[in-house]
């Protein structure tokens, strides 16, 4: 009879725990599952910025115990279009986008959206669809220091360049946006060239090349993005021209090194590695239920001699 009463003690003890554990479980936000699925949409690995993004997500996606899928665009608002449509496919929990082009990649994100799917913009935002929230810097302000530093550097003024990234790019439009709020008030400096290298270092040095045919006498450059600030440096050794002022955006290692050597002036540090890992633990936080921020920034810095 002991044996029996203790044995039913012990049941009724064990109802109760199991039943305060379920009650416990059912209060609480669920938590991450290891190994759900995350799907990275990037525009291209062609990039050392966006290598280093995607490094710096699969960083935080190990140690979040996340499975982190990745489909590079190459550049190519098509091929990024299938490449969201097949990570739909592989259960993915959340969508993490960084689009080739910001309105073309609405269409992508509504089907995510149709899915089930929450999806998170990273570095360059989304036009026309709907994000639970945006990761990046402030590319408005950092094209406003950007032009700051160029005009205090050119205090009797002259004719300069500027090298735009590819046509429909958020970064593109609102670093663009940021520089003209601040050089288009300037009376000396005159921007006798504007025309787009798509963000890529060879079309940066062509692009460079031909404007020097018709303006010899440029005295700085301010291309969206450390590639084509880097090939506009090789245009202007090529011409025999180390004078002028040449500053990128993104702050890779090659345009740190080209700046410490003297071969570019100043560049807008993005930290890109921040920009992934933020995204990603952005996502793990959607995945938990937990709210987030409609836009996370990420602090910019000018990395100058």
């Amino acid at each position: 009879m002991k044996f029996l009463r203790k044995a039913s003690g012990l049941l009724i003890a064990g109802l109760i725990l199991s039943a305060c554990g379920q009650q416990q479980a059912e209060n609480q936000t669920p938590a991450a599952a290891d190994g759900d699925t995350v799907g990275l949409a990037i525009s291209t690995q062609n990039n050392p910025f966006f290598v280093t993004l995607k490094d710096g997500a699969q960083a935080e996606a190990d140690k979040l115990g996340l499975k982190l899928v990745v489909v590079d665009a190459n550049d190519d608002s098509g091929k990024q279009a299938a490449g969201v449509d097949d990570l739909l496919q592989q259960n993915i929990k959340v969508l993490l986008i960084n689009p080739t082009d910001s309105e073309a990649a609405a269409a992508s994100v509504k089907r995510a959206n149709e899915a089930g799917v929450p999806v998170i913009s990273i570095d360059r935002s989304v036009q026309g669809a709907e994000v639970v929230s945006h990761v990046a810097s402030d590319n408005v302000a950092g094209g406003k220091m950007a032009a700051e530093f160029i005009v205090s550097k050119l205090p009797s003024g002259g004719e300069m360049v500027e090298l735009e990234g590819i046509p429909g790019s958020s970064a593109a439009r609102e670093r663009g946006e940021g520089f003209h709020q601040v050089m288009d008030a300037q009376q000396n400096i005159k921007i006798v060239a504007k025309q787009p290298a798509d963000f890529d270092r060879t079309k940066g040095l062509t692009v460079m090349e031909n404007i020097l045919q018709s303006h010899p006498n440029v005295k700085a450059v301010f291309a969206h993005n450390d590639e084509m600030a880097l090939g506009a440096v090789k245009a202007l050794e090529a011409a025999q021209k180390n004078d002028v002022i040449v500053v990128g955006f993104d702050a890779t290692d090659d345009a740190q090194a080209a700046v410490k050597a003297g071969k570019m002036a100043a560049t807008v540090a993005q930290k890109p590695a921040e920009i992934g890992q933020i995204g990603v633990d952005t996502a793990q936080k959607v995945i938990a239920g937990e709210t987030v921020e409609s836009s996370i920034p990420v602090e910019l810095e000018l990395i100058q001699q």
